[in-house]
C-alpha cells in the first residue's frame, strides 16, 4: 500500500489553565492517581506556564518543519492526551482521502509508553505505520552532542548526567522484542553523544505508586550524590526527550535547580527540537520507507515492530 501522507503523533498538552485537569485525567486514566497529586502537578503547568505547555507549540514548528522538508507528502499531527487527538486526525485524514499514513513519533526510544501505546492509538479509519525508530542516527546524536559541547563551555571537568523518563521496571523489562531495549538504547545513545566525557545514566519525572519498583536512581538524588562525593559542575542531558516541554523545563530547570547545593555548578544541555540535522534526517527515513528500502543493520532494533514487541511477558 502506498504511503500518500505522514502524522506527527505526540503526548500532547493542555493549551489553557480550564484545560489543565482534564488533561492530566487522560494521561492517568486507569492508574488510580489520586485527585491530591494531580493538582499539585497541574500547578508545574499553573504557575509556570499559565495553563499552557510548551509540548503543543513545538510541535506545531516540527510539524511545519517536516512540511518544508518533505513538501511532497502532507504533514497531520495528531495528540495521544490532548487535542488534536490521533482519532480526530486520522478522521480528517480518511475525509480527505488518505490511503496509507506513515506515523513520525516524537519519541527515539523503544518502550512500551514510547512506542507501542502510540501504535495502539493509531488504529482507525486511516491504516498506519510507524516510522523505526532513530536513537542510534547521527541526526539525533549529532544536534545532541552540541547542545552538550554548548553547556559545557567554559566548565572544566563537567559529569555529565543524562536523564530519561522512568517507567516502571516491568515496562523496562519488557521493551523491545528481546526485552531490555528502554535502558539498553539509552545508554547506547547517551554513550555516543558523551565520548571521551564521564557521564552517568539516570531516571526523572516518575508518576507511579510508591509501591510499585520503578527505573533508579532519581536525577535529583544522583546529583545531590555526585556533590557529596565532590562534584561541582554537572551538565543534564535529557537524551530521552526531543523537546523542551514541561518534563524538561519544569522538572529540571525549575524543580531540579531549586533541589542543588548552591555553589554547584548545574547546566542543561538542549534537546534536539526542531534542529535542521534532526529534521533532514527524520525526512530520510521517511523516503527510505515509502522507497521500501529496509533499515540498514544495526541502526534500529528492527524496521517494522514485531507483533510482541514491548509488550509485558
Amino acid at each position: 500500500m502506498t504511503i500518500d501522507a505522514l502524522l506527527l503523533t505526540s503526548f500532547g498538552g493542555p493549551e489553557g489553565p480550564d484545560d489543565v485537569l482534564p488533561f492530566l485525567e487522560n494521561v492517568t486514566r486507569g492508574r488510580n492517581v489520586p485527585r491530591e497529586r494531580l493538582e499539585v502537578v497541574a500547578t508545574h503547568y499553573l504557575e509556570r506556564f499559565g495553563g499552557v505547555s510548551p509540548i503543543n507549540e513545538q510541535c506545531r514548528q516540527l510539524q511545519a518543519a517536516l512540511q518544508a522538508a518533505v513538501p511532497e507528502l502532507p504533514v497531520y499531527w495528531g495528540n495521544r492526551n490532548w487535542h488534536p487527538f490521533v482519532q480526530d486526525t486520522l478522521a480528517t485524514m480518511a475525509a480527505d482521502g488518505v490511503t496509507h499514513a506513515l506515523a513520525v513519533v516524537t519519541s527515539a526510544f523503544p518502550s512500551y509508553s514510547g512506542c507501542r501505546q502510540y501504535q495502539e492509538d493509531l488504529v482507525g479509519p486511516v491504516p498506519v505505520s510507524k516510522l523505526r525508530h532513530y536513537y542510534a542516527e547521527d541526526g539525533f546524536l549529532n544536534p545532541m552532542r552540541r547542545g552538550v559541547a554548548g553547556a559545557c563551555e567554559g566548565l572544566a571537568a563537567p559529569r555529565l548526567v543524562f536523564t530519561a523518563h522512568s517507567v516502571p521496571l516491568s515496562m523496562a523489562a519488557a521493551s523491545g522484542p528481546d526485552g531490555g531495549a528502554y535502558e539498553q538504547t539509552l545508554r547506547l545513545a547517551s554513550a555516543a553523544v558523551a565520548g571521551d566525557r564521564p557521564w552517568d545514566l539516570v531516571w526523572q519525572s516518575r508518576s507511579g505508586p510508591p509501591l510499585i519498583p520503578w527505573l533508579e536512581p532519581d536525577v535529583g538524588d544522583h546529583v545531590q550524590g555526585l556533590y557529596d562525593d565532590g562534584a561541582r559542575e554537572v551538565v543534564v542531558v535529557p537524551i530521552g526527550f526531543t523537546s523542551d516541554h514541561v518534563e524538561v523545563v519544569y522538572d529540571l530547570d525549575v524543580q531540579l535547580r531549586s533541589q542543588i547545593p548552591p555553589d554547584l555548578v548545574l547546566r542543561r544541555a538542549a534537546t534536539v527540537g526542531t534542529d535542521p540535522e534532526f529534521v533532514a534526517m527524520l525526512a530520510r527515513l521517511v523516503r527510505q520507507r515509502v522507497s521500501g528500502m529496509p533499515a540498514p543493520q544495526g541502526i534500529a532494533l528492527h524496521d517494522v515492530c514485531p507483533s510482541g514487541c514491548c509488550l509485558p511477558r
